[in-house]
């Protein structure tokens, strides 16, 4: 009777640790992941739709200006461009309907951009005249009145060929106080 109360703790005992056996999981290979970028507005901060407008009555004067930093994985070592768009959103009907598609603006590409000492990710003044707005929108200054706007976009380029925009990011990157990457920037007309 001995001999089977050993037997029996012994192969209780086996079960046990037979039972408790674990899978191994291969752990997740981070470099593997996608990963994207994302340009972040530096300054001025944060960014709303009244921060930036033109004067009808200094179109070259006045401009739209952020500080830009092309934030990737990899310290902006893949970013190749980044191109901005302009459309524009005749808000007054009493001097006609001038709204126009989305129009290429520029492209400013990452050799314009210079590492930032403090954060390591490239950087770059970007300003667009009401001028340059005017010109790419294929507009007159008797087309636009106080009130009016332009509505300028980025998409950001890689050298993968990857691009984004305010269309293919989360809210998270475009509407996150930390990110500050709106990919959007809106320029009121003025008198």
């Amino acid at each position: 009777m001995k001999n089977i109360l050993k037997y029996s703790i012994l192969m209780i005992c086996g079960l046990v640790v037979l039972a408790c056996k674990t899978e191994i999981v291969e752990p997740i290979d981070l470099d593997a992941l996608e990963t994207g970028g994302y340009i972040r507005t530096v300054s001025p901060y944060p960014v709303a739709t009244s921060t930036f407008n033109y004067k009808i009555t200094d179109m070259g004067g006045t401009k739209m200006e952020i500080v830009a930093e092309a934030v990737t994985p990899n310290k902006g070592a893949d970013f190749a461009s980044y191109e901005l768009f302009v459309r524009f959103v005749d808000a007054t009907p009493s001097n006609g309907t001038k709204t126009t598609s989305v129009l290429p603006l520029k492209t400013i590409m990452a050799s314009a951009f210079t590492k930032d000492a403090i954060t390591g990710y490239p950087r770059a003044t970007i300003s667009v005249t009401g001028t340059e707005a005017l010109a790419a929108s294929k507009l007159v200054i008797g087309d636009i009145a106080s009130g009016d706007r332009f509505e300028i976009t980025g998409t950001m380029k890689l050298t993968n060929g990857k691009s984004y925009n305010a269309a293919n990011t989360g809210a998270n990157i475009t509407g996150g106080a930390f990110y500050s990457s709106p990919f959007f920037y809106r320029v009121n007309v003025l008198q």
